[in-house]
């Protein structure tokens, strides 16, 4: 059987194989090449996979050769494979930023461990993305989920307020699992299958206590896991007190990926048959994501340390994709699509700029950012080009994606809401510039522990600058982002049974 036939297997075989051989490596660098070489391999089997279902359309895998709905069935088509990309290729930038920022915030000897981890968490990433099978959506969740656990408890060395924060994200990790096993368990017992294309055919028609109460526990569960305001109570800790290229991977990934999941089961396996989707739609989505957008923005804006603020502001981003995703439009499900890789960009670069001020200051506190455009240009310039994005300033992915999103609540006649995107667009500028003003205004200190300060190492600069330049490119070559984008949101309204 020739390589292009397994190519769809490999995103998640290849982590997966490679994961425990990085235990088998010595201590020092070579975990570090090894995870970065297994990164960018699978890197590059996405590409391929995006390239093969924009040419040929869908991609159907059977395990084992057993045919779906018996067999499980990994499912591609233009919605997943763009996720795929987006969290192999973060991985991939990641990966080759991480060793500098590692052997600084991460203990020693927990080194070839931290990548280990990495490449299991990626591999639960990319798993989540890649299967048609609604029980394995679960099994690759928790394993993105405990690898994540550990990764964030690792950040005790510099900071033992993360064993706290992996505890608490442990425990509320794992009350949104049950709600969505739970609900998977419904509607097993109300169709007897797991195939998602199966289930969608099958829960035509059942519109009874059971499947309702399966797709409540489904959204309460995935609402947890991505972070839905008000259940984000776990990631402000979880992405402060995180090793730095931790706070970068799953701040850039995570929830993007359990947005997908939320997209793929709203659209994919219950569609537009069902009242209680419109309902979920117009009375949580909506409301919750409009709250977001301006209760996280608010809290961000009184925020002195900067990686809990840009842990705020990642509420309230995912406060945009909810909304788009609640005007059940082709429009609003392209504008959240768009959403969910354009900021994958700039949150990743951000977190790596204070990466770089937290290795040379040891602190990510506001006040360590004092001055910093005099000893570090090259990362204050990258934070406040990658702010600026976060912001929506024209030629930059962020301005790409607050267009898509206003465009689409203009179109759905949710006029207010357009207003309450611009008007929550100051509040980013305002927590910005906060931060922007302390780099370039304030004078650096002369004396105690930020007096040291000069720029990050090339192995941190280099990567970094690779989403800001992803950051300005994709805000004026918008092909790759919005067509992909409109195409898949056009084939999942179709499978929902909406209007394309």
């Amino acid at each position: 059987m020739n390589l292009a036939a397994q190519l769809a297997v490999l995103p998640v075989i290849i982590p997966l194989v490679a994961a425990p051989i990085t235990l088998l490596l010595p201590q020092g660098r070579a975990p570090h090449l090894w995870a970065t070489l297994i990164s960018w391999l699978t890197f590059a089997v996405s590409i391929a996979l995006v390239s093969m279902v924009s040419n040929a359309g869908v991609i159907s895998y059977h395990l084992g050769d057993w045919a779906p709905p018996l067999g499980i069935e990994y499912r591609i088509d233009m919605a997943n494979a763009l996720v795929l990309a987006l969290v192999s290729g973060i991985g991939a930038v990641v990966f080759a930023f991480a060793y500098r920022s590692v052997e600084r915030e991460v203990d020693p000897r927990q080194s070839t461990f931290f990548y280990c981890a990495m490449l299991i968490c990626l591999t639960g990433l990319m798993g989540v993305t890649i299967t048609g099978d609604a029980f394995n959506v679960f099994v690759f969740l928790e394993i993105s989920s405990l690898s994540t656990y550990a990764l964030i408890a690792m950040g005790a060395k510099s900071d033992r307020r993360a064993l706290t924060a992996a505890f608490n994200y442990l425990v509320m990790g794992t009350i949104g699992a049950t709600f969505f096993v739970i609900g998977i368990g419904l509607l097993y017992q109300a169709t007897g299958t797991l195939n998602m294309a199966d289930l969608h055919d099958r829960l035509a028609g059942q519109s009874n206590r059971m499947v309702e109460a399966g797709f409540a526990f489904i959204v309460v569960g995935i609402g947890l896991k991505l972070a839905m305001f008000p259940l984000h109570l776990w990631l402000p800790n979880a992405y402060t007190y995180a090793p730095s290229a931790v706070s970068a991977f799953i701040a850039a990934t995570a929830t993007k990926v359990a947005v997908y999941v939320l997209i793929r089961f709203f659209y994919s396996v219950f569609g537009f048959d069902f009242a209680f989707v419109g309902h979920a739609f117009t009375y949580v989505l909506l409301p919750l994501g409009l709250a977001g957008m301006f209760i996280a923005s608010l809290v961000a804006l009184f925020q002195d340390d900067v990686k809990r603020m840009l842990a705020y502001s990642s509420v309230a981003q995912i406060g945009y994709m909810l909304l788009g995703l609640s005007f059940a439009t082709v429009e609003g499900l392209t504008a959240s699509l768009v959403h969910i890789l354009n900021h994958a960009l700039m949150k990743g670069a951000l977190f790596m700029a204070v990466a770089c001020v937290v290795f040379r200051t040891g602190s990510h506190s506001i006040q360590a950012f004092a001055g910093l455009a005099k000893r570090m240009p090259v990362t204050t310039w990258a934070f406040i080009l990658s702010g600026l994005s976060l912001i929506g300033v024209p030629l930059t992915v962020g301005f790409i994606s607050k267009w898509y999103l206003l465009t689409a609540a203009f179109a759905a006649g949710h006029w207010y809401a357009a207003f309450l995107i611009v008007a929550s667009s100051l509040i980013a500028m305002a927590y910005i510039g906060r931060v922007a003003e302390m780099m370039l205004l304030r004078e650096p200190p002369s004396e105690g522990p930020y007096a040291a300060a000069k720029e990050a190492p090339m192995s941190m600069l280099i990567p970094m600058w690779v989403l800001v330049a992803a950051n300005i490119y994709f805000g004026v070559r918008t092909e790759f982002t919005g067509d992909m984008a409109a195409r898949a949101a056009e084939a999942l309204m179709l499978v929902a049974g909406g209007a394309p």
